[in-house]
């Protein structure tokens, strides 16, 4: 087990202070890519600004090889999620604060330190071996929090439509539980959000034989679907769940049966299954229920899966050099911008920080973790690229 040098963390820390500095509230840079160009054009890379309707992007690489080499890819957002209610924070979301051996603010650990760790381990990097034979590249968004439309997507299709290839990708996500390094991700479940319309007939509830309630028809529809056992999952994936995120009906009245009802959902599932058949057995419950329902379909993305590999290899040495931790690997979570990169033919597999507070108020990241961060992220660019 190695120890990353004072210096070394002093410099993620002053880096990711500046970027929580600066409130990013999906869809917004806040000018936080700025600060990531500027470090790396002085390091030499070339940089590519991509701005796709609202969204900020760029590209940025520093060549190396003959072409033929392999591209090592991170990836990461400048984007954050709204901090709530300020009164709920101990001290102020975009105002980085260290107490208690942490760093808190909105960002803290998703994922603004692991994109200070990133640009550093970067700079030591192509400091230490100019001439690399691979190409170390950075594709940085501002929509990885919201819609997650015109951000990495829409990055991904430009590179592909031009004939780039990307051969590994490590994405920055707050990949750890307890430890830095005890837990990666080397895939995740896809994501498929639907919304309900139901329709029924207003009236009033002393004469339920003039009115139709959509939210009794909605529920028996609900019930039903709530008790499916999808699957088991398997060896890398857990099971499909199925959970319902919003339900709007009624006037404000105790009186009147409603003329309508929205429900909202959404599916995390593994290979195991689809979305045609998923939203099949969605559309055949609410049928069964006898209910007059429109269903509306978002697919956030597909399950993928990283099985073994070079990168993986890479990633699992670096940390155990720099930590002594011997990690494990996970599909579990949410959603990340992988699910892009990873229709490529890229290995991905992302590590970060411990995401104990990511997307909670008093946000924090461990001061002590981030140069040991750095420190992984640059043996896996030396393990990779020389």
């Amino acid at each position: 087990m190695s120890s990353p040098d004072a210096a070394l963390m002093d410099d993620v820390l002053a880096l990711t202070e500046a970027l929580i500095a600066r409130p990013s509230v999906s869809p917004e840079d806040g000018g936080c890519q700025g600060l990531l160009v500027e470090r790396l054009e002085r390091a030499g890379f070339a940089v590519e600004r991509m701005r796709f309707g609202p969204v900020d992007n760029f590209w940025a690489e520093h060549a190396g090889g003959d072409g033929t080499a392999p591209r090592l890819v991170f990836a990461g957002h400048t984007d954050v999620v709204p901090p709530g209610p300020l009164a709920d924070w101990d001290s102020p979301p975009f105002q980085p604060t260290r107490r208690d051996g942490y760093l808190y603010g909105r960002g803290a650990a998703d994922m603004k330190s692991s994109l200070a760790a990133m640009v550093a381990a970067a700079e030591r990097f192509v400091a230490a071996h100019p001439d690399h034979l691979g190409a170390l590249a950075f594709l940085v968004t501002s929509d990885e929090e919201d819609v997650a439309v015109d951000g990495t997507r829409r990055v991904v299709e430009a590179l592909v439509d031009r004939g780039e290839r990307l051969d590994y990708c490590v994405v920055g996500e707050p990949s750890s539980s307890a430890c830095l390094g005890d837990v990666v991700r080397v895939g995740r479940r896809g994501s498929l959000n639907g919304v309900a319309k139901v329709k029924g007939v207003q009236g009033h509830v002393a004469y339920p034989d003039q009115a139709v309630n959509p939210i009794h028809a909605a529920a028996r529809a609900l019930r039903n679907l709530v008790e499916v056992r999808w699957d088991d999952g398997d060896d890398d994936f857990p099971p499909t769940s199925f959970q319902i995120s919003n339900i709007n009906a009624g006037t404000g009245a105790t009186n009147v049966v409603p003329g309508e009802l929205e429900c909202r959902f959404n599916f995390r599932f593994n290979p195991t299954q689809t979305p045609e058949g998923l939203q099949a057995a969605v559309a055949d419950a609410f049928a069964a229920a006898d209910a007059d329902c429109e269903l509306e379909w978002r697919l956030s993305g597909l399950p993928f899966i990283t099985r073994g590999g070079e990168l993986i290899d890479a990633v699992r040495d670096a940390i155990e050099a720099v930590t002594g931790t011997r990690t494990a690997t996970s599909t579990s979570g949410g959603t990340s911008d992988g699910r892009f990169i990873a229709p490529t033919g890229a290995e991905v597999v992302e590590i970060g920080p411990v995401n104990a507070t990511i997307h909670k108020r008093n946000e924090r990241v461990a001061v002590a973790d981030l140069a040991p961060l750095a420190a992984i992220y640059e043996r896996v660019m030396t393990k990779l690229l020389i």
